[in-house]
């Protein structure tokens, strides 16, 4: 039987998501205690990677199991003996085939800005002390919607078949002394993000406008894009999937 397992987690104690030799991950920990529980081995494939210090307000795997029984027992004994910095909301059964990283149709991120020192978010947020052009920042993020090809903001080396994602919102809001980024496509590469966001600081700091967008992308070229932001700031946020991967859904 396969069922998917939804959770969140605090990224900054982890390497990431997925299990990595001499580093501790979101995987590793979930995995061992999932097996403990069912006296079984169990393996997850979760829906993407996280770098790490990354954070997930959302986030799903699959795994397969003979039997699970009592779930809502299950999922309390389990968050009960996970650490703090990861909950488990729910399990629930999927068809056969159902597969988490590959039948997720979209997944949104955010990016946070504290444009005001704040001791009480220092890992939650990353500080940008100059003030920065909002409407610019927009302007240049529009620019990026649609089906594109994204290797300028991509990690060199990366084993992906395809640098073309379908960026489908791209949008910067101001809440309070805060800007949030929220950022939705059918995919994203190795670091895009960060380093996305890195670039459109660079357009709100004046360092060049917002068209130039439209040359860092044609060059393919890592080098042209702004740096990578710090991973403290980002949140996985949301992952779609179609109702036909429910059991008898």
């Amino acid at each position: 039987m396969r069922f998917f397992i939804q959770f969140s987690y605090f990224g900054k104690a982890y390497h990431g998501w997925q299990n990595q030799p001499n580093a501790i991950t979101v995987q590793e920990v979930l995995e061992n205690g999932m097996s403990k529980l069912l006296n079984s081995k169990v393996s997850l494939m979760g829906a993407g990677r996280t770098d790490t210090g990354v954070h997930a307000k959302e986030m799903y795997a699959h795994f397969d199991v003979d039997a699970l029984e009592n779930i809502p027992e299950y999922v309390f004994r389990l968050n009960s003996f996970l650490p703090n910095d990861i909950a488990v909301e729910r399990i629930f059964e999927v068809e056969e085939d159902a597969h988490a990283r590959f039948h997720a149709t979209a997944r949104t991120y955010e990016y946070h800005i504290d444009k005001k020192k704040n001791p009480f978010a220092t890992d939650l947020a990353h500080f940008v002390k100059k003030e920065l052009d909002l409407e610019q920042m927009n302007s240049a993020a529009a620019l990026l919607l649609g089906k594109k090809d994204f290797e300028c903001f991509s990690k060199s080396n990366t084993d992906v078949f395809t640098n073309i994602c379908d960026l489908r919102e791209a949008q910067w809001k101001l809440d309070n002394n805060k800007l949030i980024f929220t950022i939705t496509a059918d995919r994203f590469l190795r670091n895009m993000v960060r380093a996305i966001v890195g670039t459109l600081i660079n357009v709100g700091l004046g360092k060049y406008p917002a068209h130039y967008v439209n040359t860092i992308l044609k060059s393919k070229d890592r080098t042209k894009a702004g740096v990578s932001v710090p991973a403290k700031g980002l949140y996985l946020t949301s992952i779609v999937y179609p109702n036909t991967i429910l059991k008898n859904g």
